[in-house]
């Protein structure tokens, strides 16, 4: 099978590529390798894949899947059986200074992919949404039946505009997808904008690190194999065309699913994992909630474990050392 993966050099698409290169799946990668953050790091993580099991079954486009033309001229030779559609630009606050890179690759890259999978013929198109489509959402934990008519940032915006324009394509075309919301995901080659990353770098170089909201967050914080082992599963169960209602209440051959640890845990606790795991204390800054942020999430997962026998199995407890072992042999530090 030929996977088709956007976004390869980035934290999530890098581990998703290597297990499927594991499993035998012949992989192409995209990516624009935007500057968002160090591109060093993205050119790091493809060198890593190059480097590993089933590298001779990885083929890597250097391209921005929102540019229609520059896509389609990149895979003109290319047979893709399936996608994983995981680029993006992405970030909470960047989208509050740069919105029109978000309209560019959230919005028309999506639509292009959606073009791509309806053209090819693809069987099946996984693609990543967002915790954040939740916004000022009060229920906890979040379920995927919950309404999420009111995002409060641009970058949530689009990942909802993302699944409804996925809705009309299976709805007319027929065409079978499952998007994915995804909840606060760490681990090894994980993002420099993420919390663990940033609090972790900052502990280590002897700098405060900021807290927001006084403190008062929670986040189900979600490691990587875990959310791997769940976009494996869902790429390789595509929802029926069978008319019948799937999660997240549609009767077309679309299904959503919350994809997380089950756990909402305090900022603090985090904070403190992470101080045991690199042997030293935080000094911590205290300030006010940031504009788009929400105080706590919280993945409601029946879903996806009902239909797909989706179950996380790594707390926070186990991944956070995991990841600062990582992180030190990575910087040196």
């Amino acid at each position: 099978m030929t996977v088709l993966v956007t976004g390869a050099a980035g934290f999530i698409g890098m581990h998703v590529c290597r297990a499927l290169l594991a499993r035998g799946d012949r992989v192409i990668g995209i990516d624009n390798l935007n500057d968002y953050y160090a591109v060093r790091l993205k050119h790091n993580r493809l060198a890593s894949l190059r480097d590993g099991a089933g590298s001779d079954r990885f083929a890597f486009h250097h391209v921005d899947f929102a540019d229609d033309a520059a896509l389609a001229q990149a895979l003109a030779g290319d047979d893709v059986d399936r996608i994983v559609h995981l680029g993006a630009q992405a970030g909470v606050r960047y989208s509050l200074e740069n919105p029109r890179a978000y309209v560019q690759s959230n919005l028309a890259g999506h639509v292009n992919m959606l073009e791509l999978a309806r053209e090819r013929g693809v069987a099946h198109l996984v693609y990543a949404s967002s915790s954040s489509v939740y916004g000022t959402n009060k229920s906890l934990p979040f379920r995927v039946e919950d309404r999420v008519d009111w995002p409060i940032s641009l970058y949530a915006a689009t990942k909802r505009a993302d699944e409804l324009m996925s809705e009309t394509y299976s709805h007319l075309f027929r065409i079978p997808q499952t998007g994915l919301r995804f909840f606060t995901v760490y681990g090894p080659w994980g993002r420099p904008d993420m919390a663990v990353w940033l609090f972790t770098d900052a502990i280590l170089n002897d700098r405060p690190i900021t807290v927001f909201n006084e403190g008062r967050m929670q986040r189900d914080f979600t490691y990587i194999d875990d959310i791997v082992r769940g976009i494996v599963a869902a790429l390789d169960n595509p929802p029926p065309d069978d008319r019948a209602p799937k999660a997240g209440g549609s009767h077309s051959p679309h299904r959503l699913y919350n994809i997380g640890n089950h756990r909402s845990e305090p900022l603090e606790e985090l904070i403190a994992t992470i101080e045991g795991a690199l042997g030293r204390k935080a000094v911590r800054e205290y300030k006010p909630m940031q504009p788009g942020d929400v105080p706590a999430t919280y993945a409601d997962i029946e879903a996806i474990r009902s239909d797909l026998g989706f179950e996380p199995s790594t707390p926070i407890s186990v991944g956070i050392p995991i990841w600062a072992k990582w992180y030190r042999d990575y910087t040196g530090l």
